[in-house]
């Protein structure tokens, strides 16, 4: 049964959430995976696939025949509902595509940035206890706007085949390769590239430990977006609200994992039982029962405040993923929030709307790192680089100051860089 609290003078507010990111004991199996898939490139990648994902492969990427049986397999309905995802979310990560700049000053100085699109991306998708083709719409479109040159996608074929419906969200989403890869072995292709797997600029997509472990040891040789923690979800609300519709918002994040985590922070001692009831209710009915009860033993919360205005508080100290304000007034106090992944309104807008169909990207901040971090985004698809440009009579416009500044740190070699282009004598 969930725990509930009702004075947070006393609770430990780093012991909330889960926050570990790394999961211990695995760190030295990612390292020989890794190892061992630099070392013998495919052969490596073809005897992992054989062992952990039980499927004996004769080419690790998946052929465009096999996408287009997958979009056969799932129905025009599920491509329906994938394009229309499809569309929210390209509406949402249009408006976050930066242009370039160029600042041209009259004095002979130009200054300006350029936003280029990464080469190549690798993006991961989950396939082993649930497939996530959600995960692909929201990792690939972003990419896709950046003007990635390629995105290849890695996802474990359990059994020998990866779930249809990830495969027919590629097909959508516009990926251009696909790799029948699981586990840290797939992040290893990517980070270092074999004869079958290129090599990527930056790798992106929620993984299990190990996944999540092989981006933290392949980082430096490729970027990543983030290393994912546990799902969360942090729900603030009301007396007034529905029991019923807080405890199946917590529940959906509960039944993701064992090492999840469910919080409910109100201000109402009787709403806080009711939902603990009714926790206890659904559980036994979900698919998942067994992940859920584990997750909300182990990890969920029911926090009792004296108002919103401490709930809203406490929430920032957690700075949760997913961050629920079950009010009737939500925008009253958006501006009080300060950490939080991505932020749910009001009473009818269920976390699970985000994960899968409003816009705004689900791959989060996770583990309190949101105090400093964001959502996935176009940005996480771009590099920039700027430049600069100074006429004769510009530079000696500033030389003076510019090697006074030199002198000042004690590097000579910099204000003679600039002084013999000014004639100075002594130099």
């Amino acid at each position: 049964m969930i725990k509930i609290f009702e004075d947070i003078k006393n609770i430990d507010k780093t012991l909330l959430f889960n926050r570990s990111l790394s999961a211990s004991g695995v760190e030295d199996i990612v390292s020989d995976i890794i190892a061992n898939v630099r070392a013998r490139g495919d052969e490596a990648l073809f005897e992992y696939t054989e062992r952990f994902d039980r499927a004996k492969l004769t080419s690790l990427e998946v052929s465009m025949e096999e996408i287009e049986k997958a979009v056969d397999e799932i129905g025009e309905e599920f491509m329906g509902v994938l394009r229309r995802a499809a569309e929210n979310i390209e509406a949402f990560h249009k408006r976050q595509v930066r242009n370039s700049f160029i600042i041209n000053e009259k004095n002979g100085v130009v200054t300006g940035q350029k936003v280029i699109p990464l080469a190549k991306v690798g993006i991961y998708v989950p396939g082993g206890t649930a497939a996530y083709p959600s995960s692909v719409l929201m990792n690939a479109i972003p990419a896709k706007l950046a003007g990635v040159g390629e995105i290849v996608m890695v996802s474990p074929a359990s059994g020998g085949k990866i779930a249809p419906a990830i495969l027919a969200a590629a097909h959508v989403a516009g990926v251009d390769r696909v790799f029948a890869l699981g586990g840290a072995q797939a992040v290893a292709a990517l980070a270092y590239g074999t004869r079958s797997v290129p090599m990527v600029d930056k790798i992106v997509g929620p993984g299990n430990a190990f996944v999540a472990e092989a981006k933290r040891q392949v980082y430096g040789q490729v970027a990543i977006d983030m290393i994912a923690g546990p799902s969360e979800i942090l729900v603030i609300a009301d007396k007034n609200s529905n029991p019923s519709y807080v405890a199946a918002d917590m529940l959906s994040q509960a039944e993701h994992d064992k090492n999840s985590t469910a919080v409910l922070i109100t201000d109402s001692i009787d709403l806080a039982n009711k939902v603990s009831a009714e926790l206890e209710r659904m559980i036994p009915l979900l698919p998942r029962a067994e992940i859920a009860r584990a997750s909300v033993d182990n990890n969920g919360k029911i926090i009792v405040t004296d108002d919103l205005i401490e709930a809203i508080e406490l929430s920032n100290d957690i700075a949760p993923e997913h961050l629920e304000l079950c009010l009737d007034d939500p925008f009253a106090v958006l501006d009080r929030v300060k950490n939080a992944g991505s932020v749910f309104m009001g009473r009818y807008c269920p976390e699970a709307l985000g994960d899968y169909f409003a816009g705004p990207n689900h791959t989060l901040p996770t583990s309190g790192t949101a105090r400093f971090s964001s959502p996935l985004s176009v940005d996480d698809f771009v590099k920039k680089m700027q430049y600069t440009y100074f006429t004769k009579d510009a530079l000696a416009d500033v030389a003076d100051d510019v090697m006074a500044f030199a002198e000042k740190e004690g590097l000579s070699a910099h204000a003679r860089s600039v002084g013999v282009r000014k004639g100075t004598p002594s130099l």
